[in-house]
């Protein structure tokens, strides 16, 4: 997980997983040429209502590449299939140069793949859930959430930007921490968190994902004079914050 900056428009200081925003850069063909596991129509299929096929294909390469962006973790592959090893010191170096590259815009996601001969093995990412911002919010975003095995052969490192830390935590400590109140986090993850907390390994979750049902959640949020922001959950709980003012 990683904690978002104080100063971030968006959740600022909470602990949230990594993510981004689709980019245009996400679905073009010749990003989708290099995609495997799954086409387009494939992709449609799990989601459903996205305005075209190449959106919703590019949506598992986005999450991929914001991945690589925020916490420098790069779900690729190369020609025989392994996942892309970033062990040695100068894997090291060029791969947090190719970062900096893509944060500055100096680098498109294509180029770094093309120039380290790596595709995009998108069926590693599975549909985990789907959550919207609710209408209170002067930012609103349709968020898809993905379960995958981090690769095995990488470090993670936040990018000290947008994020401030990082950590690798179990759901259960996670939400220990959040109820004793050492832990900000909004609402969907803490949902989120509650559903992870129910498997025991990754493979587990994984196959039970491919019998869900994954529907659109949106929370309602209210702002209490007294309670401060009232926010009820998809299943009728109710939780309540500070004003932003006291915290």
């Amino acid at each position: 997980m990683v904690l978002r900056n104080p100063r971030s428009d968006f959740v600022p200081g909470s602990y949230v997983f990594p993510g981004g925003g689709l980019e245009n850069e996400d679905c073009l063909p010749e990003v989708e040429s290099l995609c495997s596991g799954m086409d387009r129509e494939g992709a449609v299929h799990i989601l459903g209502d996205l305005s075209t096929a190449e959106r919703a294909l590019g949506i598992w390469v986005a999450g991929i590449r914001e991945t690589f962006e925020e916490v420098g973790l790069m779900m690729a592959c190369r020609n025989d299939g392994s996942i892309v090893s970033i062990t040695t010191d100068e894997e090291v170096l060029r791969f947090r140069e190719y970062r900096r590259a893509l944060c500055e815009e100096i680098l498109t996601f294509y180029d770094l793949l093309i120039e380290e001969n790596l595709t995009l093995p998108v069926s590693r990412l599975h549909y985990f859930s789907r959550w919207i911002t609710p209408e209170l919010s002067p930012i609103r975003y349709d968020t898809r959430f993905f379960i995958a095995e981090a690769p095995a052969s990488q470090e993670a490192l936040h990018d000290g930007l947008e994020l401030t830390k990082h950590l690798w935590v179990t759901p259960g400590e996670a939400l220990e921490r959040y109820w004793r109140g050492t832990f900000d986090m909004v609402v969907p993850t803490v949902i989120t968190l509650e559903d992870l907390d129910g498997f025991s390994t990754v493979d587990e979750a994984i196959h039970t994902l491919q019998k869900r049902n994954i529907e659109a959640h949106c929370i309602k949020v209210e702002i209490d004079e007294k309670e401060g922001i009232v926010v009820y959950a998809p299943d009728g709980r109710i939780f309540k914050h500070e004003p932003p003012s006291v915290k």
